[in-house]
C-alpha cells in the first residue's frame, strides 16, 4: 500500500492574506470559513479531503520553490487565465508560451512560484 497526498503546506508571511489570495485563484479549493485574519495556520479545502494550507513563518522567501502547483484552466484558454490572475495581484516570473504550447511561471503575492498551463484537452 502507498501514501495518498493530504495536504501541501506553503509557507507565508500572512496566512489570512495568502488563502484569500488563492481562493480567487483556485476553482476546486475554497477558503476554509471558519478562517481569520490574524490566524498562523490558514486551509483552503479541496477535493477527496486535501487542502492547501498556509502556515506563517518569521524568515521570508528568498529563493525559488523546491515544489510548486501547476495549474490547468478549465473553462478559459491559458492566456485568458494568465491575464486574470495577473489581475488579481501575480506577477509574470518566466514567459515559457510558444503558440499554443508551453506555460507561464507566474508569483503569487508573497512570491511563491506557481506555473499555469494549457487547458487540458482529452485525446
Amino acid at each position: 500500500m502507498a501514501s495518498r497526498a493530504s495536504n501541501f503546506c506553503i509557507d507565508a508571511a500572512d496566512a489570512y492574506a495568502q488563502g484569500v489570495w488563492w481562493d480567487q485563484v483556485l476553482e476546486d479549493f475554497t477558503l476554509d470559513p471558519e478562517a481569520e485574519p490574524g490566524e498562523d495556520e490558514v486551509g483552503l479545502i479541496g477535493p477527496d479531503d486535501r487542502f492547501l494550507i498556509f502556515l506563517e513563518v518569521p524568515e521570508p522567501k528568498t529563493v525559488k520553490n523546491r515544489m510548486h502547483l501547476c495549474l490547468r484552466p478549465t473553462d478559459i484558454s491559458r492566456d485568458e487565465e494568465i491575464e486574470r490572475i495577473l489581475g488579481l495581484g501575480a506577477t509574470l516570473v518566466n514567459d515559457l508560451r510558444r503558440g499554443d504550447r508551453g506555460w507561464a511561471v507566474l508569483a503569487d503575492p508573497e512570491g511563491n512560484e506557481f506555473c499555469v498551463l494549457t487547458p487540458y484537452q482529452p485525446s
